[in-house]
């Protein structure tokens, strides 16, 4: 790289989906600095999926330290300072990255929280649902919007071809997602086992991948539970096996977003937690249902949607 290319800094936290969901900004951004060395500033836990991501060279380390430890922000501010950065992306949008833009890298360009991104609601300055929150960060930058609103993770995959077939998984199936933070309980449909057994009735086979806190739940569900060697397969093997999947049915979860991003047919399942419009995760071919309360979302209603989407699809390819 010349040593007098650009250097670009990209604010991006997480979490894990909104991560995910930023991949076609990035590249926008890639696109429109091709020779700058680009730079992501995010949180430890996802250091290793981003340094995957084809569209950044670097990846920063922020741990967002309690305002108060100066001695931790100074550090940071010095790090990042001798990046020598010409311009800053903030997606991330909150009030601690308008802070490090009035304390941390003040006089450097920044798109993100002003008022030709957003417009005023009430006395706020409120960023908009979903993909459409970056394409107006990009928007009152000047960059070009191919890939914001369709971002792709395919990078992300792992071939699983092998790893399918020595389980005996088999064509077509279908991927269930039934856990998602332990956090919020009420994000979680509770008749998965109900649904992949009526899936396993139509000729489907189905497969759960659990993460480490979601086994005993997977347990539960008839079907394949891809565990691999460690006990739980990484995101790279997870999306591995999404993008392999003929459907993906999950939870408000990461997983589902990348199953989303993956450009697969599936349906998310939101209860009151938050909203599909707000996460953005719809697609072409990738749907939501909304109920105020997931345990009244019935087995008959989520087979039924899924089994219109399948057809739908099978038509449009």
């Amino acid at each position: 790289m010349p040593a007098n290319s650009e250097h670009i800094l990209i604010i991006r936290h997480g979490a894990f989906g909104d991560l995910v969901q930023s991949d076609g900004a990035f590249r926008d951004i890639r696109d429109h600095h091709p020779d700058a060395e680009i730079s992501l500033l995010t949180t430890p836990a996802f250091v290793k999926l981003m340094a995957r991501c084809p569209h950044i060279d670097r990846v920063e380390v922020d741990p967002r330290a309690p305002l108060w430890r100066i001695d931790l922000l100074l550090a940071l501010r010095g790090a990042l300072r001798a990046r020598n950065f010409s311009r800053v992306y903030d997606l991330q949008l909150s009030d601690r990255t308008s802070l490090y833009r009035r304390l941390l890298l003040n006089g450097i360009p920044w798109a993100g929280r002003d008022r030709r991104a957003f417009p005023l609601i009430g006395k706020q300055w409120l960023p908009p649902p979903g993909l459409e929150r970056y394409a107006g960060v990009l928007q009152s930058a000047g960059v070009g919007l191919r890939h914001t609103l369709a971002p792709d993770v395919s990078w992300m995959a792992d071939d699983m071809t092998d790893v399918l077939a020595s389980e005996g998984v088999r064509k077509p199936f279908i991927a269930l997602i039934p856990g998602c933070s332990a956090k919020h309980p009420r994000k979680r449909w509770p008749y998965y086992p109900e649904l992949a057994a009526r899936l396993l009735e139509r000729g489907y086979d189905v497969v759960t991948a659990p993460g480490p806190d979601e086994l005993e739940l997977a347990a539960t569900i008839p079907g394949h539970r891809l565990l691999g060697p460690r006990g739980f397969l990484n995101w790279f093997e997870l999306a591995g096996v999404l993008q392999q999947a003929d459907f993906v049915v999950g939870n408000d979860t990461g997983p589902s977003h990348i199953a989303a991003c993956l450009n697969r047919p599936g349906l998310a399942l939101f209860g009151p937690h938050t909203s599909a419009e707000r996460t953005g995760i719809r697609r072409e071919h990738f749907g939501a249902i909304e109920v105020p309360d997931l345990k009244e979302l019935s087995v008959e209603r989520v087979l039924g949607e899924v089994l219109h989407r399948l057809e739908a699809y099978s038509n449009s390819v």
